[in-house]
């Protein structure tokens, strides 16, 4: 099914009689998401308002994300979030996963930027939540809640965001010698002073990596004031490539292994790297770390105060929800899709 306007959207929704999959580009989908009626967002297309000078922007939520960042380029502008993805995603994708790359630590996840919001719920009822400015915020709640449903809920339609200038300068510094453990406490270092850093993570191949953006002036001091600070944990450099696309979700071919999301405090990361053979990444700011395993292996971990994903690969082994988390999605589920046709994860 493709709907190209909200009208024909819900309509599709009340004819509905079994379960839907909203599916936008379809490159977050996590392990044993998909069942059900493919119900694909891409005919809503479009830049439904875009002012510049209110760092503003609508879109529909079926605009694929380079659509989006190129019109906001050439304004010398971005979104107020790092939105990651793969050149298919669809920004309404993003939303549903709330997605985020690392600069999360200095300008949040998506929900920090979504300003406004349009859904149809599984009643095929349209809803509008939010405003188109940033000083509005009737329907605060509804519009976080939306971003991270993984299209549970409701289907995106139009979403409203603010908006950022483009920083005119960057810097990565980077510790190439440091494996994933040594890299923590680098990272770390760097994260708890005052140099306002827009992503540490590590990575194989490349080591600790820490980004400074701002203007000239501010970058070229604060990178040799933090390149100090980190003289002691290893060889500091300065890296000329761009390494943080790779930071993007990992999602991999291997058909013989998984990829597990696994996030935790820093304190605890330690003790978990020590039980996991080498990992794909961590995104510091995020405390996140993403490991491959063999395929349909478990996860045996010391207990922790996060939580691990399996999020490429074999389905299967949700984490359990608490108590209370699941009696509140009971209660979501019931408000905004009472028949129940929108797809849950297996």
């Amino acid at each position: 099914m493709w709907p190209e306007t909200e009208g024909q959207l819900a309509q599709i929704i009340r004819d509905a009689r079994g379960p839907l999959c909203v599916v936008g580009g379809g490159t977050r989908l996590w392990p044993g998401e998909g069942a059900g009626e493919r119900l694909d967002t891409r005919g809503l297309t479009g830049v439904t308002l875009y002012e510049p000078e209110a760092l503003t922007l609508s879109v529909r939520a079926g605009t694929p994300l380079s659509v989006v960042q190129e019109a906001l380029a050439a304004e010398k502008q971005m979104l107020g979030f790092e939105a990651m993805g793969d050149p298919a995603s669809t920004i309404g994708g993003v939303v549903a996963a709330n997605a985020a790359g690392p600069r999360r630590v200095q300008a949040g996840a998506a929900r920090d930027a979504l300003i406004g919001i349009r859904i149809v719920d599984g009643e095929g009822s349209v809803i509008r939540n939010g405003g188109r400015v940033m000083k509005n915020v009737t329907g605060y709640d509804l519009v976080k809640l939306m971003a991270g449903s993984r299209g549970r809920l409701g289907v995106l339609t139009e979403l409203t965001f603010r908006t950022a200038p483009i920083p005119p300068h960057r810097a990565t510094l980077a510790l190439p010698d440091l494996d994933a453990p040594g890299a923590i406490p680098a990272l770390t270092s760097a994260l708890t002073g005052a140099f306002d850093v827009s992503g540490a993570a590590w990575l194989p191949g490349h080591g600790a990596l820490i980004r400074l953006e701002g203007l000239a002036g501010s970058v070229a001091e604060r990178a040799e004031a933090l390149a100090a600070r980190l003289a002691p944990f290893g060889t500091v450099t300065r890296t000329e490539d761009d390494p943080w696309p790779l930071l993007r979700c990992p999602n991999t071919h291997d058909l013989e292994a998984d990829t597990w999301r696994i996030l935790c405090r820093p304190s605890e990361a330690p003790q978990l790297l020590a039980q996991l053979p080498h990992p794909l990444m961590l995104d510091w700011g995020g405390a996140l770390i993403h490991v491959r395993l063999p395929k349909g292996s478990s996860l045996d971990l010391p207990r922790f105060s996060g939580h691990a994903r399996r999020i490429t690969g074999t389905p299967g082994l949700v984490p359990p929800q608490d108590a209370v988390t699941a009696r509140l999605d009971r209660d979501l589920a019931a408000r905004f899709d009472p028949r129940g046709i929108f797809q849950r994860t297996a």
